[in-house]
């Protein structure tokens, strides 16, 4: 008995112990643990549960929670003010939130609040044209859907932002979307998430006078993001389609984006109307890209890399444009009009297809040094031993072609071609060329088809290893006449025609041979089949134009043209 009494005594001491010891803990705010439900009725509210009072017109969540919501309120708010630092969910099942003097739906202060768009639902918030304020030092809340704190967007429901004053859906922290089909219209930017915009999925609509999507942290290089996972994006943008202050990376989507009017459109110098718009990189994976802007098509203040990927670009400035570097890796881009096609200081086009037509340069490298132009003499070669700017075009693969006004492939430094299709349509006016360069032309491998004007004709230097020929014709060849270059045993080595009026071809291919004559005739008909006015048939029945004998890595003939340039910025 006495035993059993003392382990008795001793089993109460264990607990007593416990006892104190949990009563010792930190108590954590847990907020409203059950989903309490709030119903909308014109002006009036109700609420069954905790965490959530009514004043008027005007709800006020202050415990974190789940809270679902429904009916309509005519004039009012909802403010989510707690500072508990568990999570509040909000639960839109068939509402509609409308302010006249504010935004319907604020998020003044909480540890991050979850947006969740109920399934076969239709959602609506509406703000006020003109915001009152309490004092004229405050201007928060300035979008319909604003959050001081982390707002995360999910479900399959919809959601219909009308923003009549500023922005439609803003968080001034972070702003991730997982899903729902969400349609903006917005006096000014579409949606923003001032540290970071991250979008995963769903079907966003946004129809803005300023950008579409935004990040716009300035303050940390490491802010100011946009990643996007995949959705469907249609977007029309008075500004920037997708605006990131730093880093744009896109993994995946489909994406119909318009800015600034498209690219028929003309803006103010000042003015911004890019369609995907990157302060430091612009990184595109993969997706399906309908891009039609005023400005850039594709922008980054430093660098772009393209991976992947399907994009029909209209431009009315540069259709890809990066400061400092582009990278193409992979990909179809279809450039149907530009002022300049790509253009940066260092471009590398290693694999993909790439067509492009520009009113200027089709791709433009350069480094704003400028430079002077050096005359050849006929049946001299182009580039040789010259100091030109810094730019760098390096052709590693890929397929290419060019239709440009202005220069075909223009750098103000240096070219590398190792490998890939480039064929060049160029001006017809004899002030540009279908190839210019003032730093050199290395070519070790690929193919090379350009035509256009004669004054300023240039081809692969003496550095290179592969074979090339230039000529120019003894008149101008009018678009569409079949181009013909055989061997000296009657074999078709090239058989093109040509999209507008040219004066000069330059070729090179693994197919020439050293010490072996070339002819160059035009007119004939063509058989077989052609991609980009290139037939894989022969021409029968043209017209020597001439013939040229590679005695040198590079030889060039004048055709009574009266002489080449090369050299030129």
């Amino acid at each position: 008995m006495k035993r059993n009494i003392l382990s008795i005594l001793a089993i109460a001491g264990v607990l007593a112990l416990l006892i104190v010891a949990l009563g010792s803990q930190p108590t954590i705010a847990q907020g409203n643990t059950l989903e309490t439900s709030i119903t909308f009725d014109g002006t009036q509210i109700s609420v069954d549960g905790a965490g959530a009072v009514a004043n008027g017109s005007t709800l006020v969540i202050s415990s974190a929670g789940s809270y679902r919501m429904s009916g309509t309120l005519t004039d009012g708010q909802v403010i989510v003010d707690t500072d508990d630092t568990q999570p509040v969910t909000l639960i839109l099942d068939s509402v509609s939130l409308s302010s006249a003097t504010s935004a319907p739906l604020y998020v003044k202060e909480a540890e991050s609040v979850t947006l969740s768009l109920a399934e076969g639902t239709a959602n609506t918030l509406a703000d006020a044209a003109t915001y009152v304020y309490a004092s004229a030092d405050e201007d928060e809340p300035n979008a319909a859907l604003f959050s001081d704190d982390d707002l995360t967007i999910d479900g399959s429901g919809s959601l219909t932002v009308t923003a009549n004053f500023n922005d439609g859906i803003t968080s001034k922290d972070t702003l991730t979307i997982n899903g729902g089909q969400i349609t903006v219209t917005a006096v000014d930017d579409g949606i923003r998430g001032k540290d970071s915009l991250t979008i995963n999925g769903g079907e966003i609509t946004v129809t803005s006078g300023g950008d579409g999507l935004k990040s716009d942290n300035e303050e940390d290089a490491a802010l100011g993001t946009i990643t996007i996972g995949g959705g469907t994006f249609n977007i029309r943008a008075g500004g920037d389609a997708v605006q990131a202050e730093t880093t744009l990376t896109i993994h995946d989507g489909v994406f119909n984006l318009e800015a600034g009017g498209g690219s028929g459109n003309v803006i103010a110098e000042d003015d911004s109307a890019k369609g995907l718009k990157a302060g430091t990189a612009l990184i595109v994976e993969s997706g399906v890209f309908a891009v039609n802007a005023a400005d850039d098509t594709l922008h980054a203040n430093e660098s772009i890399v393209i991976n992947g990927g399907s994009f029909s670009l209209a431009s009315g400035d540069d259709a890809v444009h990066a400061d400092t570097s582009i990278e193409i890796n992979d990909g179809e881009i279809s450039i149907a009009t530009s002022y300049e096609g790509i253009e940066s200081l260092n471009i590398a086009l290693n694999g993909g297809t790439i067509h492009l037509v520009a009113s200027d340069d089709g791709i433009n490298g350069s480094d704003g040094s400028g430079g002077g132009e050096m005359p050849f003499g006929q049946g001299q070669r182009g580039g040789m031993g010259m100091t030109g700017g810094t730019a760098v075009l390096t052709i590693n693969g890929g397929y290419i072609y060019v239709d440009a006004e202005g220069d075909g492939v223009d750098v103000n430094g240096s070219v590398t071609m190792t490998g890939g299709m480039l064929i060049v349509n160029g001006p017809t006016n004899s002030g540009n060329g279908a190839l210019d360069y003032d730093g050199g032309f290395s070519l070790s491998g690929g193919t090379i088809i350009a035509v256009g004007s004669a004054g300023m004709m240039q081809a692969p230097d003496n550095s290179s290893s592969q074979l090339s020929l230039a000529m120019g014709f003894s008149s101008a060849v009018q678009a569409g006449t079949p181009i013909s270059i055989t061997d000296s045993s009657g074999q078709t080595i090239l058989s093109f025609i040509p999209a507008k009026q040219v004066q000069s071809i330059v070729y090179s291919s693994a197919a020439l041979q050293q010490g072996e004559t070339y002819t160059i005739s035009l007119g004939g008909s063509v058989d077989g089949q052609a991609v980009d006015g290139v037939y894989d048939g022969a021409i029968s029945g043209g017209t020597s134009d001439g013939t040229l004998t590679l005695t040198d890595i590079t030889t060039m003939q004048g055709g009574g043209m009266g002489g080449f340039r090369g050299g030129r910025p």
